[in-house]
Parts: structure tokens; sequence; C-alpha cells
């Protein structure tokens, strides 16, 4: 009885250090985050030389049009390359014993680089991260807070002035939780809490910023579909179509991608979207399906006042 007794004792005593350790962990991550934004960054100077490391919510169309945008609102000549699976999570793409699925079909185009030899090079002045979804999966199974920190480590270690981001992606659209709900709930819970706060937590000088292209669409389709555009609008007209005409409840098409790409051209160069074309080019150069002017409009508008009011993103408003 005496040994059963404190066996019991170890395991609530065990119970305790771990639920103190949680907190203390926890404690850490939220001062890392809020010493990590405290500041804005000053806006770049000029065009940025920018890598992707991810999969196909990265994407070849979506760099493609924030090049085009850069090229638009007078930055210069916007360059960058990509790494990217399908569902590959930063774990997957750092190991070298890992496999990445999709390698080969995803990497065939002219921006694809290698990840160790691009982020070694030093030649990049925006290193964008991102990790895969499921969000709750990539943390339990994937280390995601480990391997974010380890892949900022690298990118500084071959450029120690190079911005760094995380790229807040979102889920299924009909999430059986709610696609809105999640957005809603799983930046402060999953991206933040999880994975960005802990990483800052044990490497709390190298910053890492975010785009918060979650948040963007989950702004974007309120406001569509009450009608701010003037136009029908349903958060499915942001997905891809199959060859068979079902929904692909993650994968965007040319609207979703313009929407991100916009995301991503305000955040990185500090610089609002509004009045931007509309009528861009997917990577492969044919026309990409442009948005209605009205509904363009308020794209440019909603990642305004989304970025600008989220400190993570390292912006400032300009006020007057």
């Amino acid at each position: 009885m005496g040994a059963i007794i404190f066996a019991g004792v170890v395991v609530l005593l065990g119970l305790g250090l771990y639920a103190f350790w949680q907190s203390g962990a926890k404690r850490a991550a939220s001062t890392a985050l809020t010493g990590a934004f405290s500041q804005p960054l000053a806006a770049p100077e000029g065009a940025l030389a920018v890598y992707h490391l991810g999969h196909s919510l990265v994407g070849r169309d979506m760099p493609a049009m924030l090049a085009q945008l850069a090229e638009a609102g007078g930055v210069g000549a916007h360059r960058y390359d990509s790494q990217l699976g399908w569902g590959t999570s930063l774990r997957e793409h750092y190991e070298p014993d890992l496999p990445i699925n999709g390698f080969e079909a995803e990497n065939d185009h002219p921006r694809y680089r290698d990840a160790e030899e691009a982020l070694a090079s030093g030649e990049y002045d925006a290193v964008v991260l991102t990790e895969m979804v499921e969000i709750k999966d990539a943390v339990k199974y994937h280390k995601s807070a480990q391997y974010l920190q380890r892949w900022a480590a690298r990118a500084r270690a071959g450029n120690p002035d190079v911005r760094l981001y995380l790229y807040e992606t979102w889920h299924h659209v009909d999430d059986p939780e709610g696609w809105l709900t999640r957005l809603d709930g799983d930046l402060e819970r999953y991206w933040l809490g999880e994975i960005l706060g802990p990483a800052l937590a044990k490497e709390p000088a190298t910053p890492i910023h975010v785009i918060p292209a979650g948040q963007v669409m989950a702004e974007f389709t309120r406001r569509a579909e009450a009608g701010e555009a003037g136009v029908a609008f349903s958060r499915e007209d942001l997905f891809a179509r199959r060859e068979d005409g079902t929904l692909d409840t993650i994968h965007v098409n040319d609207l979703g991608a313009y929407l991100v790409a916009l995301t991503h051209y305000a955040v990185l160069y500090h610089r609002d979207p509004r009045g931007l074309a509309h009528q861009l080019r997917r990577a492969d150069g044919q026309a990409a399906v442009a948005p209605e002017a009205a509904l363009a409009k308020l794209m440019q508008e909603t990642v305004w006042d989304v970025v600008t009011r989220m400190p993570m993103t390292g912006l400032r408003r300009e006020r007057g």
C-alpha cells in the first residue's frame, strides 16, 4: 500500500512540475512575442529578393503575382525563388532523410532553388516560411516551433540582416468546426501560441514577423459576403475547382492567389496596395482570371486595414 501511495505522489509531483513548466513556457513565449513586435520594421528601400519555403499554399502563381505587384507598385525588379512540396512541414524540408511528397512536381519550374543552398548563399533579403496544414497536426507531430527556429537560424547564418516571416495560411473551407471559426481562433492558439512564440523564446535575437493571409481571408470574406463590394460573392469563390467541377476545399484559384499576393506585398514592402493592378498573369505567363474591379478594390482595402492594425506584421499605420 505504501508503494502505491508513493507512486501516486510521484505522479502528482510529475504532473505538477509539468504544469509549472508549461505555464513558464507559455509566459516565455508571450514575452517573446511582445518583445518581437514592440517596434515596427523600417520599410525596405527598394526591390527585395525573397525566398519562399513551404507547400502548395505558396504555389507558383502567388509569388509570380507578388513580383508583378512589386513592379506595378514601382519598387523595382522583385526577385524570388522557392522550394515546395505537397503538404510539407518545416521538419520535412529540414531533415534530409525525410521525404518531401510531390517534390518533383512542385519544383519543376525555373524558380526552384534548393532551400539549404539558397539560405546559405545569403542572397535573399527576406525569407518567408510556412507550416503544413492541418496546423494542429504540424504542432503535435512535426515540432513546428523547433523547426521554425532552425530555419530562422539557418537564414540568419547566411545573411544576418535577412527579414524573416511566418506565412499564416488557412484551413479547408468546409472544416467541420467552421472555416471562419478556425481562422479566428487558430492564429492565437497555434501560429503564435504554439509555433512563433516558442520559437522566439528560444531565439529572441532572431525576430520573425507574420504575413497574416488567413486573417485577411477571413476579414475579406466577411466584408464581401455582406455585400460591401456590391457584387455577389461566396467564400468558395476564392477556391479552385477540379476538372470534374467539384470544389477544391484547400487550394485557392486566381482570385485567392491575388488576395494572398496583395497581403505579401503589403507586409514585405510596407506599401498600401490600394490602386494596384488586378489583371495579372500566372507563373506560366497566361492571363489570370481577374477579380471584378469593385471586388479587387475591396481586397486591397481589406489587406491594408488588416496588416496595418497587427503589430506582428512589422508595419506601423500611417495616420492622417
